[in-house]
């Protein structure tokens, strides 16, 4: 080992004298190639000749380039890249066959502005800048119908397509459209055209799109109103309306709709309403057809110094609507303001100040007038009359205090004559007068009998206003009111062992220990106004029991066994039930078993029962009570004297 490491060190230092030598002769050789080394004699030692490892780096690739499966990887990786750039060259300099939207262009020639209902031309121009046709291709046109200015899920859209056919590549296709468009004025309509195709080799469809918007600067229709810009309550309004269409074509099935504000109450129109009190038909129009409403009525119900404002619109019904403006035309609006009256008079019912009131045949009406001068002149020559009248007063019970009755105008007159205080009257000056009346029965002797009663009561006041230069002016104001009648509702409570559809059993008078069954019968009659929503509703104590039984079968009778409770949905109870028609009822049965604590009294057998409902012309809730029935059966004629009395 010693003998090796020498060799070595002396190796070196000869290697080292040479390299440092001033006479060593470098020695240069050209050679023309590059001789094939052989790795596997290269030493990792300097004097031995071991061999360590039998491979080399070397070694591994010529390992990895015999390899068959790593040749054909590299020849497929060459042959692709190959092929790709092939194919690229191709796409890029002689373009393929693809299609594209962006080397389709549509363009839109025409106007931006179009009259309402007046015809829109449009030339769109289709340009193929594709190398492929486009086939089967389709022009699409589509815009809101009703002129809403969206395409959202309520509006209803107009479709048009055009077939165009095959689109050669290179070149422009183009297409005259006409529309018709509605809508108010100054709406803006979005129109959106495109384009549907397929292409060569697909079943595919392709779209291209290009929107497009039109603005309506005038309307078909011209509408305009003449009113006034400020009212009293409780005085007449009257609206002339008048619509003409200045379209050059006709237009059919127009609709025009008036929306009132919260207060007005509609009188009366010329002409008469189509639907409800708000909508007309105007029909078919021609050019430069005019039709002309006038509708009239009264601000109620509201104060001084309120803005109410009506809306006027007009234009195409709707095909599954009649009530319904499918298409608006052209639409304004009117305010009015609601200003204190120069002389007010205003009518209280019974101490109420409403337009409508109800009251039953039992209570006499009392009417009061409070009269106010809201003028900061004198009023002279103050005049109150009060008009009465419907098919419910009873002409003979009109007494007026301080005024007087005209019989043959059924008007009553309140003025200087009557009162001294209204030959002048001052500033802020303010009193009331007043009178009373009552109803008719709602069933005459003669068994007929007064559908839907009503009171009309209907105020004036005037006076006159001396103004400079002994000019005077008239002054005038209203008030009204409308006095229902309720109906009359009978219902009877009735309990019977004698009589009745059942056959009852059990001892009279009734015995502790023994069962005793009684009918109940509850039977109902109604005058003059129909009342719906009936229900009667009672219960029985703790000590009866309910049998179940129920006639007639047809009638819906309910019994709660936990609460105890009776139950009879009514429902509608017509006028004249039991008067001039059939009397309404409905029986059951109960039985009754005494006790002891019970002997020698009579007891309850069915406890109060209360109907109510609702009288659909009053508008207002009827309710009647009945008291409890005992075992003392009062309505049953063979019942005898102490035949209710609890005996051991």
């Amino acid at each position: 080992m010693l003998q090796n490491d020498g060799n070595k060190l002396n190796r070196i230092e000869e290697l080292k004298s040479k390299l440092f030598s001033k006479n060593y002769q470098t020695k240069i050789e050209h050679r023309d190639g590059f001789s094939h080394l052989n790795k596997n004699n290269i030493p990792d030692v300097w004097d031995n000749g071991e061999k360590v490892g039998s491979s080399s780096f070397y070694n591994r690739d010529n390992f990895f380039m015999k390899t068959p499966v790593f040749k054909k990887f590299f020849v497929f990786s060459l042959s692709f890249f190959v092929l790709t750039l092939i194919y690229a060259s191709y796409v890029f300099f002689a373009g393929g066959n693809t299609v594209s939207n962006d080397n389709i262009d549509i363009s839109i020639l025409g106007n931006n502005f179009t009259a309402g209902g007046e015809e829109l031309s449009l030339v769109v121009g289709i340009t193929n800048k594709n190398n492929s046709s486009l086939d089967l291709a389709d022009l699409i046109i589509k815009y809101p119908k009703n002129g809403s200015g969206n395409f959202d899920s309520s509006a209803e859209i107009e479709s048009n397509r055009i077939s165009l056919g095959t689109i050669p590549a290179g070149s422009v296709r183009n297409e005259n459209i006409k529309l018709v468009l509605f809508g108010e004025q100054g709406s803006l309509i979005p129109i959106k055209i495109s384009i549907e195709y397929r292409v060569e080799g697909s079943n595919a469809i392709f779209v291209k799109e290009k929107p497009y918007e039109v603005t309506i600067n005038s309307t078909p229709l011209n509408l305009s109103v003449e009113a006034p810009d400020t009212v009293s309550p409780n005085q007449d309004i009257t609206f002339n309306v008048k619509a003409t269409l200045n379209a050059t074509k006709p237009v059919s099935k127009i609709l025009l709709k008036f929306d009132y504000p919260v207060g007005f109450q509609f009188k009366s129109s010329v002409p008469a309403p189509s639907l409800g009190n708000n909508i007309w038909s105007l029909g078919d129009l021609a050019p430069g057809t005019e039709r002309n409403i006038s509708v009239t009525g009264k601000m109620v119900d509201v104060s001084d110094g309120e803005e109410k404002s009506f809306h006027i619109s007009s234009g195409s019904q709707s095909s599954s609507d009649k009530s319904t403006i499918d298409v608006v035309f052209n639409s304004l609006s009117h305010s009015v303001v609601i200003k204190k009256p120069f002389i007010e008079a205003k009518l209280f019912v019974n101490g109420v100040y409403q337009r409508e009131y109800a009251t039953n045949t039992k209570t006499p009406i009392q009417g009061e007038i409070i009269w106010t001068n809201n003028l900061d002149t004198k009023v002279n020559d103050l005049v109150i009359q009060a008009k009465i009248s419907g098919n419910a007063v009873d002409r003979r019970t009109i007494n007026a205090q301080q005024g007087f009755y005209d019989s043959s105008l059924d008007i009553i007159t309140w003025d200087k004559n009557s009162k001294t205080e209204f030959s002048e009257v001052n500033p802020g000056d303010s009193g009331s007068v007043s009178f009373s009346v009552s109803s008719f029965s709602l069933v005459s002797a003669s068994g007929g009998m007064i559908s839907d009663p009503v009171i009309n009561i209907n105020v004036s006041i005037s006076g006159k206003q001396l103004l400079s230069g002994y000019a005077t002016t008239n002054l005038n104001n209203y008030d009204s009111a409308i006095v229902r009648i309720i109906s009359d509702v009978g219902f009877a409570n009735k309990a019977l062992y004698y009589s009745g559809p059942f056959a009852n059993t059990g001892p009279i008078p009734p015995k502790v220990g023994a069962e005793t069954s009684y009918t109940i019968v509850w039977s109902l009659s109604n005058t003059a106004n129909n009342i719906s929503k009936a229900i009667i509703r009672s219960s029985v104590p703790s000590w009866m029991k309910f049998v179940g039984t129920v006639s007639p079968s047809s009638e819906d009778l309910t019994y709660n066994p936990s609460t105890k409770e009776i139950v009879w949905n009514v429902g509608r109870i017509t006028k004249g039930a039991g008067i001039t028609g059939l009397v309404r009822s409905v029986s059951f049965q109960v039985v009754f078993t005494p006790s002891l604590s019970q002997i020698r009294t009579t007891p309850i057998i069915i406890n109060d029962a209360v109907l109510t409902g609702h009288d659909d012309f009053a508008n207002v809730d009827v309710r009647v009570n009945k008291s409890a029935l005992r075992t003392q059966l009062d309505n049953d004629s063979s019942f005898p004297p102490a035949g209710g009395v609890v005996v051991e």
